[in-house]
């Protein structure tokens, strides 16, 4: 059946204005480019999209397996193995890892990643956003506690914080943060001590982003909806 005018005009103004599909814009596996069955080696350029990857405060890191995380290669599956974490008592937040990924264009971020908690290693990871490189703010804190571990999805979405769109310098941290109202760290396997050769092992860190619509796409939205009120203004006065 034929639209009318304003039938027609909604239907496209409707469709102007649905919210953009949110896709994968930099996604880092680790992996070797080549796969080589070797997963003491891989590779901290991401599989896709563009970012940097690195470590802080004195951590060191290798590649080793990733076995058991959400990483689909086969034989090849590489994690990022971080150890050289901060002495008890000391460094809170300051040692772990950072991605630097530009937002220029797309609006809605969302995080996630794997990561594997060895019996030793901080119980409590805290991931924090910057909106210019060099200073961060605290988002959300996970519990990691079970020792010899992946958790697997960790997700974070930060759609809410306008000034992560559209931004050149976005980045964030995760580092290892003291137990909740204490001035230490806990260990992820209660029956072990916390230790700073504990390790933490990234696996698929992405970040999940919209576009943000052209000035072109709002004007024809807006061309769109003034036919919608003219053509209901028309009808009222027949």
């Amino acid at each position: 059946m034929r639209k009318s005018m304003p039938g027609l005009a909604l239907a496209i103004a409707t469709t102007l204005v649905a919210p953009a599909q949110a896709d994968i814009v930099s996604l880092w596996d680790f992996n070797s480019p080549v796969a080589d069955a070797n997963t003491s080696t891989g590779n901290l350029l991401p599989a896709l999209g563009g970012g940097t990857a690195a470590t802080l405060g004195g951590v060191t890191a290798s590649f080793s397996a990733g076995t058991g995380s959400s990483d689909p290669a086969g034989s090849d599956d590489s994690g990022w193995n971080t150890t050289t974490y901060a002495s008890q008592g000391g460094g809170d937040k300051s040692r772990g890892v950072q991605f630097n990924v530009s937002t220029v264009g797309l609006k809605d971020i969302v995080l996630t990643y794997d990561l594997r908690h060895s019996n030793t290693s901080s119980r409590y990871e805290l991931l924090q956003y910057s909106l210019d490189g060099i200073n961060f703010t605290d988002f959300a804190t996970f519990d990691g506690d079970a020792g010899d571990t992946w958790f697997n999805g960790r997700s974070v979405d930060l759609s809410g914080i306008a000034g992560v769109n559209d931004n050149a310098s976005f980045a964030f941290r995760v580092v290892a943060t003291f137990a909740p109202g204490t001035g230490a760290y806990s260990s992820s396997n209660d029956g072990s001590n916390y230790a700073t050769n504990g390790t933490w092992r990234f696996d698929m860190v992405s970040v999940s982003a919209a576009p943000v619509p052209e000035p072109e796409t709002y004007a024809l939205m807006l061309a769109g909806l003034g036919v919608v009120g003219l053509a209901v203004r028309r009808r009222s006065r027949t």
